[in-house]
């Protein structure tokens, strides 16, 4: 946990956090992991850090888990 939310660490670092909201799940992969996959995050709302992926969709788990990859391997 880090800043009251799910959070999870690598060596220390966090990676990524999570957490879940009336109409959205908030995705934090810090500002690098954003700019990253800027343009297929384009159908989503997000900002500097964060993204939200509405309950009314299915969570676009092939790109959160190139998100965290691409976390993983900034951290190590």
């Amino acid at each position: 946990m880090a800043y009251a939310i799910p959070t999870f660490d690598l060596k220390g670092t966090h990676l990524v956090h999570f957490a879940g909201y009336d109409k959205h799940v908030g995705f934090y992969p810090t500002p690098s992991g954003i700019e990253q996959f800027r343009e297929e995050l384009e159908p989503y709302k997000a900002a500097k850090g964060s993204v939200q992926f509405p309950l009314a969709e299915p969570l676009p788990r092939d790109l959160i888990r190139r998100m965290v990859e691409c976390r993983v391997a900034e951290v190590a």
